[in-house]
């Protein structure tokens, strides 16, 4: 009795998955061990995906659990990888579609992994229907199997049915639209229905039991018939158009079934008249079943024993009860009873699951930590910003009161012992030369990062407007995301590049600015001693000074001062080397919350880190602002206890020069060493962002080769011309001509409605043909006939199939008008090469007296046929 449907499984065409997934993993970890067992969960993943989609699968439920362990492991690193940013394209063709001469089947490629899960989750429905459709259903087990699995492909395509648009973000291939994966899974659940019915059968439960099973299954199968039967896409598969009959015998046989059983209560019940109503009910759902589905089911053993228990039913009432039998409208419903349910899709969804990215935080959680190092590398670049500017402060502020050389310049004619020192560091850090090297560097760095962006840019500016245009020519058919909307976000990190490098230019023209401006007394300091000290005027002496309380005072300040200085640079390794990581905190907060607060969790983190550094490091400017007033103070004494003459200020001017070219060749030379490696590091992430661009590119570029076959096969399956006219000279038959055949058809396709043509003048007559001509050409079989013989014109009288304008009688070749048609020449003899030997078919146009000829020796065809074995040259309409 029981038929069972199963569904087709869909096929994807071949994926890398382990390189752009690798790419991702090198770029992202560092080399170590690592990276190295996320390659091999790469490696991993795209071998389980061959296994699971590559071959075909056997009807088992080892090959289920392939397929369910690829879909887990799709859930569980659709979060850790940016897919999106990847461009991973599949591609997969519609499971019921069977293509067509031209055309091939439907299929669809997208680059989302919400697609590949839809589809693969689509698989385990399909394979999951097969088996239970497999499955023996004369024991226990096999019923208990069945019924499982049935319920789970209900789950499956219930869930692809609640999912599945917002998984595409466009209109899916008709196989997963929301509406047949419903009608699927309703299916399925009636299946699942009756297999509990046949269970409850065969467990010999009791009567009143298996009528509202049965009668629930019947109304299942009701319901997924409606659904097959009034969705105005599914029809016209032919997998629908099978399934249909079968869900209508099953209707049938269920409520049958479900008329037995509640009969035999009936009986039960005293209630004689009701058991004969429901069984005379039962059998004519069976008959119906069986001549109208016989060649889907088979109620035989349904139909017999219903015929079986009506016989004695009406025995027993006619002989001994006498009961009055009832209308069948009259008869109480039957209860209905259901003991199945759709199986929810909860991940995961393979026992025997296992994660091989487990290790991998999602990308929310990546996001976050990335977030959280961006606000730690601001903290820690403010605070050493705040030293480093009290640093600068500091020293300009002593070059400008010429400190400490003119407390070391009380002689008046040496060079001062801080200058000499000053001298040594210029020349121990390369001097002059290396600064120039380094800031004839910086342009050519600059060239290469502009080239390496702009090239990016000009990719994606190449796809965008190959994509426009495409768009533009197909208009509706190329549905596809536009590349403006999908490279948004390219762009802006573009755009932020380009702002980067033109602030990076205006960076290097301050720091060539200072190095012009101190490079004459920066190469003064990297001349020997004995030139420093001409190149420095002589005062006089001021060894008065030498032990005066002010010069006591000014050097203990300074003093602490550099103590000051050296408190700060041991701070500023401190703050360096303070570490910490959220990654744990924020796994924590995306399973407990399923979101991530970055800000505040981030924010409260700093705070607890570098708190008490923020406080020393304000301490410490407040301490040198003091001491740099007290020195103001002390050097405007110190100034007034010197002698002032026109020597001595000249002296000063060029120490206070000598000590701030030192301090701006220091600045300098970091500030281009640091843009020299920003130019570097930039390079690396450029090349990146190029890479990226140069994959989302290829992608776009094979999914819009992908949308151009598809949209090639849709053309070619379309039909050249949407309707067939008959031209109005060629819409009656003409009589056939006495001297010969008629003309034979040429079919003609026209593309748009013709106007009716009128009736065409009668063709001028044939030329005459000479004798000796038409004695050497006609075969000696039958004789001419004169060629006044010849009938005038006739008019069409009556409607003929489609043909074309009959051939012309030509004179000759066009450009040859001495050459004559061979007489014997007939343009359909197909194959037939033996000429000379055939018979003469004088050849008629339509309208217009024929080629003398001998009358036929039968009645000719209203048209010449072709050969039986030879196949039409045009497909027939």
């Amino acid at each position: 009795m029981a038929t069972f449907i199963s569904v087709p499984l869909k096929k994807s065409s071949e994926v890398d998955l382990a390189k752009p997934l690798l790419k991702f993993v090198t770029a992202t970890y560092p080399p170590g061990e690592e990276q190295a067992e996320y390659a091999r969960a790469v490696d991993e993943l795209n071998k389980l995906r061959k296994s699971a989609l590559g071959r075909p699968l056997d009807k088992h439920e080892s090959s289920l659990e392939i397929l369910l362990r690829y879909y887990d492991q799709l859930c569980a690193i659709e979060p850790k990888f940016p897919f999106p940013e990847l461009c991973l394209t599949f591609t997969w063709k519609d499971a019921f579609d069977k293509g067509s001469l031209f055309g091939g089947s439907v299929k669809l490629a997208l680059a989302s992994v919400g697609y590949e899960k839809t589809c693969v989750l689509f698989n385990v429905g399909a394979l999951a229907s097969q088996i239970a459709s497999e499955q023996n259903l004369d024991n226990d087990e096999g019923l208990k199997t069945a019924a499982k699995f049935y319920q789970l492909a209900s789950g499956a395509f219930a869930h692809i049915k609640d999912t599945v648009l917002s998984a595409l973000n466009r209109e899916p291939t008709m196989d997963i639209s929301p509406e047949t994966v419903g009608t699927l899974s309703q299916i399925m659940l009636s299946q699942a229905q009756e297999v509990f019915v046949l269970k409850a059968t065969a467990d010999k439960m009791k009567d009143a039991i298996v009528a509202k099973l049965a009668n629930q299954a019947a109304d299942y199968y009701g319901d997924a018939f409606k659904q097959c039967q009034y969705k105005e896409n599914l029809p016209k598969y032919f997998y629908f158009q099978e399934v249909l009959p079968v869900l209508a015998a099953k209707h049938c046989m269920m409520q049958a079934t479900a008329e037995l059983h509640q009969s035999a209560l009936a009986n039960q019940k005293k209630k004689f008249g009701e058991e004969i109503a429901r069984l005379q009910h039962a059998t004519e759902l069976v008959k119906t079943a069986a001549s109208r589905y016989d060649e889907y089911v088979n109620v035989k053993d349904l139909s017999d024993k219903i015929s079986r228990a009506l016989t004695a039913a009406k025995k027993d009432n006619d002989f001994i009860y006498h009961d009055r039998v009832p209308e069948v409208k009259d008869l109480e419903h039957i209860g209905k009873a259901s003991l199945v349910k759709a199986t929810a899709v909860q991940i995961p969804l393979s026992q025997k699951f296992t994660d091989v990215f487990e290790k991998m935080v999602p990308m929310a959680v990546q996001q976050s930590v990335s977030a959280a190092n961006s606000r730690k590398a601001d903290t820690v670049n403010r605070l050493i910003g705040s030293m480093r500017e009290a640093t600068n402060l500091c020293n300009g502020v002593l070059a400008s009161l010429n400190l400490p050389a003119a407390l070391e310049d009380l002689s008046g004619d040496a060079v001062p012992q801080s200058i000499l020192e000053k001298s040594r560091a210029v020349i121990q850090q390369g001097g002059l030369q290396s600064i120039e090297q380094l800031i004839r560097d910086l342009p050519e760095l600059l060239q290469r990062n502009r080239e390496i962006l702009d090239e990016s840019l000009k990719i994606l500016d190449d796809e965008e407007t190959t994509d426009n245009e495409l768009r533009a020519k197909f208009n509706q058919r190329w549905n596809r995301t536009p590349s403006g909307d999908l490279y948004k976000s390219l762009r802006a990190e573009g755009n932020n590049f380009c702002s980067i490098l033109d602030k990076a230019v205006q960076a290097d023209q301050v720091v060539k600015g200072r190095y012009n401006e101190h490079c004459g007394m920066i190469a003064l300091l990297c001349k020997p001693e004995n030139e420093i000290s001409a190149a420095i005027p002589s005062a006089n002496p001021a060894k008065t000074l030498q032990g005066s309380e002010v010069v006591n005072v000014l050097r203990a300040q300074l003093a602490q001062l550099d103590e000051v200085k050296r408190e700060r640079e041991v701070l500023e390794g401190e703050v360096k080397a303070v570490t910490f990581d959220l990654t744990t905190k924020f796994l924590t907060a995306l399973a407990q919350d399923g979101a991530i607060n970055e800000e505040a969790m981030t924010t409260s983190e700093l705070d607890t880190r570098y708190g008490s550094h923020t406080q020393r490091v304000q301490q410490n400017l407040r301490r040198q602002e003091e001491l740099l007033s007290q020195i103001q103070v002390s050097h405007q004494e110190f100034s007034a206890l010197k002698q002032s003459n026109s020597e001595a200020n000249s002296r000063e001017e060029v120490l206070k020069k000598l000590a701030a070219a030192h301090d701006s060749y220091i600045e300098i030379s970091s500030n281009i060493k640091e843009g020299t490696k920003f130019y570097n590091d930039l390079t690396e992430i450029l090349l990146k962002f190029q890479n990226k661009c140069s994959d989302i590119v290829f992608a776009r570029k094979t999914e819009r080769d992908e949308l151009l076959k598809e949209l090639q096969q849709s053309i070619a399956r379309e039909p050249s011309a949407p309707s067939f006219n008959v031209p109005s000279y060629q819409s009656n038959t003409p009589a056939p001509a006495p001297g010969g055949p008629t003309p034979a058809p040429r079919t003609m396709f026209n593309p748009q409605q013709p106007q009716a043509k009128p009736q065409p003048p009668a063709r001028p007559p044939p030329p005459s043909i000479p004798p000796q001509a038409a004695s050497t050409s006609a075969p000696v079989s039958s004789p001419m006939g004169p060629a006044g013989t010849n009938p005038p014109p006739v008019a069409p009288t009556g409607p003929s199939q489609a043909q074309g304008p009959p051939y012309p009688n030509y004179q000759g070749y066009p450009g040859f008008p001495g050459y004559q048609m061979p007489m014997a020449y007939n343009p359909y003899a197909y194959g037939q090469f033996n000429m000379p030997n055939m018979p003469y078919m004088p050849y008629q146009a339509q309208g217009q007296a024929g080629y003398p000829g001998a009358p036929p020796t039968q009645q000719p065809y209203p048209y010449p046929q072709q050969p039986p074995q030879q196949q039409p040259y045009y497909p027939q309409q």
